[in-house]
């Protein structure tokens, strides 16, 4: 229990924890001291008692022996009588004395000591003991003194004493100190209470930001909660505001930066962009051109050119709607589909052809998931994108797109023939919680991890074979939203 002591305070809170330490201290404390005050005011009650008996006793013998010597009954009888009533101060409830032979040569109460019978079996057994033998259960003190002369023993004086009213003060001292010591640690530990919730204040209140904090963004402590100016505790707070504002500053700066990275991926993209919807102008122009010189002429030559100018502006449109859809997330339906994904391989293919690389593309995706599909998209162009920049020119760009069967949730899977990822932005891609890049340099890959954060899923980083990085994104759908919603 005393062990378990420790981890019981510190699962309280403070306001309970520390007047509750300090209760349990202050009744140790009091029962300390109560016991020391009993114990000392029953050592000075039985030397009172002593000091009375041994007057009483003192007196008795003084006026029995020579009566006891002389065998003389009536003379004994005579001075225990007068001794009830010289010593009412004892509360004498009987004396008995004894000849050598141990039986009862006189008693103030005859009838409970018959003469020449052996004493009450209680002052009996008395003799021999210490003065006075005390039975605090019954209120009775029992006292004996030996009658000599020269040394040889002619008979024994046995008195039983009332000691009630002394147990009956013992008794109320105790009850005094323990009520007393009750209603003063009481009232101590609800003054330590009242004065460790005072104290501890600013610190739930911190505490109450801080685990605001983990579900929202975090607020700093208004003037009002604020303490006194220049307290510990107020320092505290201060500095934790000043953490407030300056994490609100870095998360401005990161928005800022993400969303600068965000239109610098766009303008490389549009320029891609722009050589994909120039190279088929050139033919829509040849088109047009056919159809002015030819078409009224020659039905098979106005629906073919008709035909390549459908088609080419089909591509166009398609070309253009795919980077609004990126770049315009508002316009997404709710859920992923295969088409969101396929979007992704049309915007990077400008950049692909421009390095004469080629790209592996399976996507096994074939229904609609419950997932938000402009951080998924987002996430899967910029690690394309890498994966190009990294590969050289000719090489190969790998992408795979699945539900994964253990797992139950989308897998996708980008790997390159370049030299490998930098340990630094492996990192950045791998560590959780991780802080934002300094600059532009790793800024797309930490966005790639906060996407996949809050949507709860996970990268892994590897080495593709035969060379380069292998990079998978895990993100857990919902049962509910893997159902057979075909796209």
């Amino acid at each position: 229990m005393i062990r378990a002591l420790p981890d019981t305070l510190a699962r309280m809170p403070l306001t309970v924890a520390v007047p509750g330490l300090v209760l349990v201290l202050l009744l140790g404390v009091s029962i300390l001291v109560s016991e020391r005050v009993v114990t000392r005011m029953v050592a000075m009650q039985e030397r009172h008692l002593s000091d009375l008996a041994e007057t009483y006793l003192d007196g008795l013998a003084a006026s029995l022996l020579p009566a006891v010597l002389r065998n003389d009954i009536w003379e004994v009888f005579d001075t225990l009588d007068r001794a009830a009533v010289s010593y009412r101060g004892l509360s004498p409830i009987q004396a008995v004395v004894v000849d050598d032979a141990g039986l009862v040569l006189a008693a103030s109460d005859p009838v409970a000591a018959p003469v020449l019978e052996p004493p009450p079996e209680d002052l009996a057994r008395a003799i021999g003991g210490r003065v006075p033998v005390i039975d605090a259960a019954r209120g009775r003190a029992f006292l004996w003194r030996s009658l000599t002369v020269s040394g040889t023993s002619v008979g024994t004086i046995l008195a039983e004493v009332d000691i009630t009213a002394l147990i009956r003060e013992r008794r109320e001292v105790i009850v005094t100190l323990v009520v007393t010591n009750l209603l003063l640690t009481l009232a101590l530990a609800c003054v330590g209470y009242l004065l460790v919730r005072r104290l501890i204040a600013p610190a739930r209140v911190l505490t109450r930001h801080l685990v605001d904090g983990i579900s929202g963004p975090f607020e700093p402590v208004p003037t009002a909660d604020l303490p006194l100016t220049g307290t510990e505790s107020r320092r505290m707070i201060d500095a934790y505001n000043g953490l407030v504002e300056t994490e609100r500053s870095r998360t401005h700066l990161m928005q800022r930066l993400a969303e600068e990275e965000r239109l610098a991926s766009l303008g490389r993209l549009a320029s891609g962009m722009a050589h994909e919807i120039n190279n088929p102008l050139g033919g829509l122009f040849t088109a047009l051109d056919t159809l002015k010189r030819h078409g009224d002429s020659r039905p098979d030559v106005r629906e073919t050119s008709i035909r390549l100018l459908e088609t080419g502006l089909t591509g166009i449109r398609d070309a253009v709607a795919a980077t609004l859809h990126t770049y315009r997330p508002e316009r997404l339906g709710s859920g992923l589909t295969p088409a969101d994904l396929e979007d992704v391989r049309l915007l990077v293919s400008p950049e692909i052809k421009r390095r004469g690389q080629r790209l592996t593309w399976h996507n096994g995706l074939d229904r609609r998931i419950a997932l938000p599909g402009a951080p998924v998209r987002q996430a899967l162009l910029n690690l394309v994108l890498n994966a190009s920049a990294a590969t050289p020119d000719a090489g190969t760009v790998g992408v795979g797109i699945g539900i994964g069967v253990e797992a139950g949730g989308l897998c996708l899977i980008v790997h390159d023939q370049g030299p490998g990822l930098p340990d630094d932005a492996a990192a950045l891609l791998t560590r959780s919680q991780g802080a934002a890049p300094i600059g532009s340099d790793g800024l797309g890959l930490w966005m790639i991890r906060r996407s996949v954060d809050d949507l709860g899923g996970t990268i892994t980083v590897g080495r593709a074979s035969p060379g380069g990085s292998r990079i998978r994104l895990d993100i857990p759908v919902p049962k509910e939203g893997i159902a057979d919603d075909r796209a």
